[in-house]
């Protein structure tokens, strides 16, 4: 399963500095498009929701087309992608060029002699329903939560069980999510951990840079440097998390991240490492396919409450005649509540987190397999 860590690598870093790039512009593309709050958060989501809908049938096309093969083709076209966008993303090249190198030196080509199928079915249940979802809590506060969004939301939660139901009948023929992965009860506690440490970061970030911007009148590239440190600390620092969650186990690496947040940005770096723990070799490409979906998946999702938490609180605010500063500082403090409570329970998901069990020694007689191991050496480590 090691080979999945530079694919991780790469994913997560190139993942967030487009995301990050995207959200920092914000205030310049509401102000240059003459855009409304609820319009522009749409990159965000709709980067985030299309990334989502398809991570795990990337995962399902890795195992037949080899994981390193559509990794570097997926890493190709973002990279050219970035060459024909605006500046704010030309930072992809550089990074994506030297990615690409280390993808063909690093990571093996691993592919499987087994013939393997596409679950078109169930690509389309999930892609509609987090549709559906995504739209319905986004516009909401722009449609006055009229009768329509409803609608749309039960139409969403109504194709998400129908998806689940599409996927238990699929479970002997290679489904999109193996249940069986929800054996593995730190698995279980890790993927939801992911998803609201997603929902958090943009209940913290977004606001703040909007704040930033918006009231304190700092330039786009001002902001990006304010908020560019947590970034950076947590990709430099995440290897040494992940060993360190190796030595004395992850439950409470994870555990003192999520309770000091703010300051301890390093600390939940390990999440991967701990939800790949425990996962059969032959489920890894699903597993982290399902990991990194629920994790847009929160994107999605802060993007949306998040969106109609700040629009909803900052027209009542100003409809009490406060200056737009003083009501975006008063909302501020309100949509705060929304990242602290989603932590909070992030805290409680890593209680469930079994500790770290290290194999017993073997008895000196059975540690010694032929052409093998020193005396004494367990029979786990000689092999």
């Amino acid at each position: 399963m090691a080979q999945l860590s530079p694919l991780g690598l790469g994913h997560g870093p190139f993942a967030d500095l487009h995301e990050g790039a995207a959200q920092i512009a914000i205030p310049d593309m509401m102000s240059g498009l003459g855009a409304t709050l609820d319009q522009t958060l749409w990159v965000v989501s709709g980067y985030a929701l299309t990334l989502s809908a398809l991570i795990i049938t990337a995962s399902r096309l890795g195992d037949l087309h080899g994981p390193r093969t559509l990794f570097a083709a997926g890493l190709t076209v973002f990279t050219l992608a970035g060459i024909g966008w605006r500046w704010i993303f030309l930072v992809n090249v550089p990074i994506g060029i030297a990615a690409l190198a280390l993808t063909f030196l690093v990571v093996p080509d691993i592919r499987t002699s087994r013939a393997h199928r596409f679950d078109l079915t169930g690509v389309l249940l999930s892609g509609a329903a987090l549709f559906c979802l995504a739209f319905g809590l986004q516009e909401g506060q722009n449609h006055h939560w009229g009768a329509g969004i409803w609608v749309l939301l039960a139409a969403g939660a109504t194709l998400a069980a129908g998806f689940l139901f599409h996927q238990s009948r699929r479970q002997d023929r290679e489904p999109l999510i193996p249940f069986a992965l929800f054996r593995d009860r730190n698995f279980t506690a890790m993927t939801a951990l992911v998803g609201l440490i997603s929902v958090a970061m943009l209940g913290l970030v977004l606001p703040f840079n909007l704040y930033l911007q918006s009231v304190l009148g700092l330039s786009a590239i001002k902001a990006g440097l304010v908020l560019a440190p947590s970034s950076l600390v947590s990709m430099t620092v995440g290897p040494f998390a992940g060993r360190l969650a190796d030595r004395i186990g992850g439950k409470y690496v994870l555990l003192a991240g999520v309770a000091c947040y703010g300051a301890g940005i390093v600390a939940i770096a390990p999440m991967s490492t701990e939800a790949m723990r425990h996962v059969p070799p032959h489920l890894a490409g699903a597993a982290s396919g399902v990991n990194n979906t629920v994790r847009q998946i929160g994107s999605v999702v802060g993007a949306a409450a998040v969106g109609a938490l700040l629009q909803g609180r900052l027209a009542a605010e100003l409809a009490t005649g406060k200056t737009y500063a003083v009501a975006f500082t008063a909302t501020l403090h309100t949509t705060a509540i929304l990242p602290i409570a989603v932590l909070i329970a992030g805290a409680a998901v890593c209680l469930m987190l079994r500790d770290r069990v290290t194999a017993p020694a073997a008895p000196a007689a059975e540690a010694a397999p032929v052409g093998g191991a020193r005396t004494g050496q367990p029979a786990a480590l000689s092999r």
